[in-house]
């Protein structure tokens, strides 16, 4: 057998369903054949394999990790591409936005982890159907935990921002009313499910970006509350949740005076709860 072989048979008995494409990472970011024995060691034991090779792919991009943090979920792609059609309308109709279409899309991140979030955003929106640049993004992120925060500094690039703190506390005061998107990927697994999580997540992850609180949703109520003096009239609140959640996630946002529906993708197993500050054209 030879030593390809003996790796990807050593990630599948420790239960690696796809161990040929890890295995191929693995042999790509390690330098020698001793480190590709040393990260499959680490793999073995549980270590999730975006934090081991230090990247996890997201919406196209390359998003840098380190281990202790959150790895982007893939179904989160959904919020992003809810997002961009959003922003997309909205540019087509500059009334809804309350400014003229040539304005920056103002965008802000809370909980965002890595960043990936904020990064795909800020990429995708940037872009015109063939790529090039057309308008401008003004991106602003942040977290509470310092490791998250480190790689997002990474991730999300100058003129952008990423900031330290507890959701909206430090942001600066003049996003009050401009803010076109504020997504938030909230920790949203109740309190009593944590332990029934994968080890990889349970082990090696933050509990402060899994645990939402006795029913998952504690931020995303908080968030919810400050949410209407933050927006531009028009401007939309993005969380996922789960499909169980919705129905209490989507009260939230209406108990704060956002118009709210539920989106979700079947393909992605992916539920988004969108909310809209009304503009001042549009009847309550």
């Amino acid at each position: 057998m030879s030593a390809a072989d003996t790796v990807v048979a050593r990630l599948r008995a420790a239960g690696c369903v796809f161990a040929e494409d890890e295995a191929r990472l693995i042999r790509e970011a390690a330098a020698t054949l001793e480190a590709v024995d040393a990260m499959v060691e680490r793999r073995v034991a549980g270590l999730p394999l975006e934090q081991l090779v230090g990247w996890a792919e997201f919406c196209g991009l390359r998003i840098t990790l380190e281990p202790g943090v959150f790895v982007p979920r893939q179904r989160t792609g959904f919020l992003v591409s809810t997002a961009i059609g959003l922003a997309v309308r909205s540019a087509a109709d500059p009334v809804a936005g309350g400014e003229p279409a040539r304005a920056p899309i103002v965008v802000v991140d809370l909980c965002c982890g890595s960043g990936a979030i904020g990064a795909a955003l800020a990429e995708r929106l940037g872009q015109d159907r063939t790529g090039q640049r057309s308008r401008r993004v003004e991106l602003h992120a942040t977290d509470i935990d310092p490791a998250a925060v480190r790689c997002a500094r990474r991730n999300v690039v100058a003129p952008h921002r990423v900031y330290q703190g507890d959701l909206f506390e430090p942001l600066p005061s003049g996003l009050h009313g401009r803010v076109d998107l504020l997504v938030a990927n909230t920790p949203y697994v109740p309190t009593g499910a944590v332990e029934l999580l994968p080890r990889e997540a349970r082990l090696h992850e933050p509990r402060v970006a899994l645990d939402g609180g006795p029913d998952g949703l504690a931020l995303l109520r908080r968030i919810a509350a400050a949410a209407p003096q933050w927006l531009a009239p028009g401007g939309h609140l993005l969380i996922e949740t789960s499909e169980d959640q919705e129905i209490a996630a989507q009260a939230a946002f209406t108990d704060n005076g956002l118009q709210a529906q539920v989106t979700r993708s079947a393909e992605q197993y992916a539920t988004v709860v969108v909310g809209t500050r009304l503009s001042v054209h549009e009847p309550a």
